[in-house]
């Protein structure tokens, strides 16, 4: 460890890196370590402007000048700092050459600014010991006079260095051998040297890039390299053209790509671009050409090239995300045939374009988070894979060659709020030659370990405060209990009567979960209720009964006049403007709040995020037709804006409004994205309008689809996303209500990955991965008040295969089961939360009620079960929480049911049936805590093996066996 002796007094306070710029400007603060970066200064970093707890020391020896700055320490995390003053002559890329000690063992980091804005997170691998130091070489930017350069020990660094002293060097051009001037390199084609416009370094710049020269002009310049690998160069060059121009990089006679050189404000400002390459060992040549694809008409000044290091190998680490449990598609596959890694494995596979693995990374705050990724090369080329945040493409990342060994490279992302998913994909361009252990996120929170990390807290309606009624729990079918969540609400009848809740976090959006009585048309009645903040009348919400009450037999219509009416429950939202922690939000039915009566169910805050602006690489829909909140009919100009966005390769952004659709908005290899999920919304008419999947990959996220459906019509209403999704969509922080279907999701799609969605209030299926779906992921979503399976694989004609349900917060499917897998090979339930199902319902089913049999085992572990099974009375059988049903086939591939909590069940908590054959069947590690009926109860032909499995609670006991099953004990049983 860093020495933590030391006398010397320094401020306690913490002076941050934009602090100390400021006290220096004014003349103000402690003395930095001051020099003039012409060609390299050293500055003694024990004579720099040292504080929060960094101090100067002299305990280790090898040290230049009278010490080194100590004391970066875990005690001083977030706050140690060193700061020097750097003269530059000029504007432009200097570099630092920071010389250190680290004898932890391992790799360790501080955070590099130049003029109070953080550069980058720099890495200090180990040295031999204390006494043994070393130098890394960093590039900064640099204005033209007075400069500060800081190291800090930031929440998000490892920290537990000794540094010695930098060495800056300005933005001059470097030494001969490491920056080359492009007057000086090999010219041809009619490109020349030329001087004509200042501010060029060297003795002049390249020009000759002209119209005239298309397709003949080149610089090539001479790049020696130590090491064979990935690299990059740095680009000098100016563009007074007024638009962005290219040139083609070539690297030993091989084009590696066009590049993209912005424009600059005229001739005379130079600019750099960062491009990365691959080198060979000894000898290369680099190249700049104007060919006949390019646009030219750019000056070169110099390229400064970064030749491939060998990254410091670093030991098994406990990673903050694991690449085995992330989302992967295109080629990635588990493995765990190498040493080294951490967890239970790593992924291996990212050589094909597409190849790709998802991350769910929850941030408490939005911003810029250093990234270390984990990873090896089998061999000593390097290679490259492309970073995407929130589908937002962050960077091409370089993995320099590692020839098997675990080592890891950082790089800064930009991160939202809340949950986020953090990619990384094999592009083309990149090698992709390359193994992945996973990501290690400082700062992140860790994800909710069963069901989705949401963005809100929900607060029960009988578990606030109120002077209005509580109704009785109750789960009899048709009954306004038996819809609430818990299976309780408050119902308010009465002018003045309320409910209200504290805030535990900070709030500026709200959603209720509420019922108000229908009219006798059944086409809706519209009332207000009151909401107050702190006793002061905030708003009023509007709220509806037209999206709720069906009536009369499946699949339920919207007459009255035929009785049996439920579907008591519909959902507003609201932006409310900002609400702090410990505010108190009361619902209240005022003198003007005309309904009958109000049951409220729930309420939802959350800190909903300002209207994002259009990314880079968009188009927007209302520059191309498309016209937000006037009601006119949006659907063909939709069309025709994402056929034109797609066809220049780029994405249709939906500004924030709402857009109106009456048909299929098509979807073929299309990137769609809006403002957010509070801010653009596409809603339907008459119950259609809705995303058609057409093949491709396409990516759709940051919005709500809103349906105008109001009772089930199979035929005649569409689904919120339907369709084709191709290899690797990716549909993302999309809101779905009041349509037929949330998603229903057909071959080919492959690869899919559905993740932070919000399905509520839909007549049919939350999400269907239908017939032939392959190798596809819905995860980290909250579905609720489904009118079907809220979320089912169903192999209809054609297996669904190797498919995922994890990590979602079901609640309230109205008819049917939570999460069910109908045949198919190598489908999972995992991880998910489920609660109050109602009718005809299991909270999961494994069942061949419909489609093909089962081809290969199904899996469903570490799930819980919250109040769930239900009475289907058509048959008038009770289905358990659990339900493993041989009805049109036999089922006998491996079931797999493992580390299950079956709580509160309505009847029995495992149910085995109905008479068929239900062979190699595992049920081990699951808890039946309190169950309506038996803890298990089997009717089926077969036989299964059972391991600790406990049952307390049972009302009619802990088994019931019949059919002829027979039943293999493990250990570890109880109860039954």
């Amino acid at each position: 460890m860093p020495s933590v002796r030391g006398t010397r007094t320094r401020t306690a306070r913490l002076l941050s890196p934009l602090l100390l710029t400021a006290l220096a400007a004014a003349g103000l603060g402690v003395p930095l370590a001051a020099g003039t970066a012409q060609a390299a200064v050293t500055l003694e970093a024990e004579s720099a402007a040292l504080s929060g707890g960094a101090r100067a020391e002299s305990e280790h020896p090898g040290f230049t000048g009278s010490g080194y700055a100590g004391g970066f320490t875990d005690a001083n995390k977030g706050k140690a700092s060193v700061t020097f003053a750097v003269q530059s002559a000029r504007a432009g890329t200097g570099s630092v050459a920071i010389r250190y000690a680290n004898g932890t063992g391992s790799a360790q980091t501080l955070s590099l600014y130049a003029n109070g804005v953080k550069v980058r997170q720099i890495s200090l691998p180990a040295t031999a010991d204390w006494s043994t130091w070393a130098t890394v070489q960093q590039p900064l930017p640099l204005a033209k006079g007075a400069n500060t350069i800081a190291l800090g020990f930031t929440a998000a660094d490892s920290g537990n260095v000794n540094l010695d002293h930098v060495a800056a060097t300005d933005g001059a051009p470097p030494a001969p051998g490491s920056g080359l001037e492009a007057e000086s390199a090999a010219l041809s084609g009619g490109a020349r040297a030329e001087s004509e416009h200042p501010g060029f370094t060297g003795s002049g710049y390249a020009g000759g890039f002209t119209d005239a020269n298309r397709g003949a002009a080149s610089v090539a310049f001479a790049v020696p390299s130590a090491e064979a690998g990935s690299g990059s160069a740095a680009i000098r060059y100016a563009n007074g053209t007024g638009s962005a121009r290219t040139l083609s990089l070539y690297v030993n006679g091989a084009k590696v790509r066009q590049i993209s050189l912005p424009a600059t404000a005229d001739w005379d400002t130079w600019a750099t671009v960062q491009e990365p390459l691959t080198l060979a060992k000894g000898a290369n040549t680099v190249a700049l050409t104007f060919t006949t694809a390019d646009s030219g008409n750019v000056n070169l000044d110099s390229l400064i090239p970064t030749t491939p290091t060998t990254p410091p190998t670093d030991p098994p680490a406990a990673l903050t995300h694991q690449a085995e449990t992330a989302f992967a598609s295109g080629g990635p596959a588990v493995a765990a045939a190498a040493t080294g890694f951490s967890g239970a494995g790593y992924l291996s596979g990212f050589t094909t374009t597409g190849a790709r693995a998802v991350f769910s990374v929850s941030a408490p705050a939005a911003g810029t988070r250093q990234v270390a990724v984990r990873y090896r090369t089998p061999g000593a080329a390097a290679a490259s894979v492309t970073v995407t945040a929130n589908g937002s493409p962050v960077r091409r990342l370089t993995l320099p060659a590692t020839s098997g060994a675990w080592a890891s490279v950082t790089t800064d992302v930009p991160l939202r709020a809340q949950l986020n998913t953090l990619t990384l994909r094999t592009e083309t361009g990149d090698s992709g030659d390359f193994q992945l252990d996973g990501v290690d996120v400082p700062g992140s929170t860790a994800n909710a370990a069963r069901g989705a990390t949401l963005p809100y807290t929900a607060y029960e309606a009988e578990a606030g405060s109120t002077n209005a009624s509580v109704t009785a729990a109750d789960r009899t079918y048709k009954t306004l209990s038996s819809e609430a969540s818990g299976r309780r609400a408050v119902v308010l009848d009465q002018t003045g009567e309320y409910v209200q809740f504290t805030l535990a976090k900070a709030a500026n959006a709200v959603t209720v979960r509420y019922s108000i009585p229908d009219n006798a048309a059944g086409t809706g009645t519209n009332a207000t209720l009151s909401l107050y903040a702190d006793g002061t009348h905030a708003r009023d919400l509007a709220l509806t009964s037209k999206y709720s009450w069906v009536y009369g037999a499946y699949p339920y219509g919207n007459d009255p006049s035929q009785g049996e009416a439920h579907r008591f429950f519909d959902e507003t939202r609201t932006l409310t403007g900002s609400f702090p922690a410990g505010t108190v939000l009361r619902f209240q039915k005022d003198a003007g709040d005309t309904a009958a009566s109000y049951a409220i169910d729930l309420v939802e805050t959350e800190t909903a995020p300002d209207a994002a602006a259009m990314p880079a690489g968009f188009l927007s829909a209302t520059t191309l037709g498309a016209t937000a909140d006037d009601g006119s009919d949006d659907t063909g100009a939709l069309n025709a804006a994402l056929s034109t966005a797609t066809a220049q390769g780029k994405g249709l952004w939906l500004p924030a409004g709402t857009y109106d659709v009456s048909g299929h908005v098509n979807l073929t290899g299309a990137v769609l994205r809006g403002a957010g999920e509070w801010h653009t919304t596409l809603r339907g008419k008459n119950g259609k309008g809705g995303l058609f999947g057409r093949g491709g990959t396409s990516t759709v996220q940051d919005l709500t689809i809103s349906g105008e459906a109001d009772h089930r019509d199979d035929g005649n209403t569409d689904a919120a996303v339907e369709g084709d999704f191709g290899a690797g969509s990716t549909l993302q922080n999309v809101w779905i209500r009041h349509s037929k279907v949330g998603l229903w999701i057909d071959a080919p799609t492959r690869g899919l990955l559905a993740t932070g969605l919000r399905i509520r209030d839909t007549y049919a299926d939350g999400v269907n991965l239908h017939k032939g779906t392959l190798g596809s992921e819905v995860s980290q979503s909250s579905v609720r008040n489904t009118g079907d399976d809220a979320l089912a694989m169903w192999s209809e004609a054609t297996a669904v295969t190797d498919c995922v349900l994890r990590f979602n917060t079901v609640q309230l499917p109205l008819l049917a089961n939570g999460a069910a897998i109908y045949g198919g090979s190598g489908n999972r339930i995992e991880d998910n939360l489920i609660a109050d199902t109602v009718t005809g319902a299991a909270g999961i089913a494994v069942s061949t009620r419909f489609g093909l049999p089962f081809s290969g085992p199904a899996t469903v572990q570490r799930n819980t079960l919250t109040r769930t099974g239900g009475y289907e009375p058509n048959w008038q059988s009770r289905l358990g929480a659990l339900w493993v049903y041989a009805d049109t086939s036999e089922i006998t591939t491996p079931v797999l049911i493992q580390d299950n909590d079956i709580l509160d069940s309505t009847y029995s908590g495992l149910l085995v049936s109905w008479q068929k054959t239900v062979a190699d069947l595992t049920v081990k590690n699951n808890r039946i805590a309190k169950a309506g009926s038996y803890g298990i109860e089997i009717n089926a032909a077969g036989s299964g093996t059972f391991g600790d499995v406990t049952v307390t609670e049972a009302a009619a006991g802990g088994l019931s066996l019949a059919g002829g099953f027979t039943v293999h004990r493990a250990a570890g049983n109880s109860g039954w």
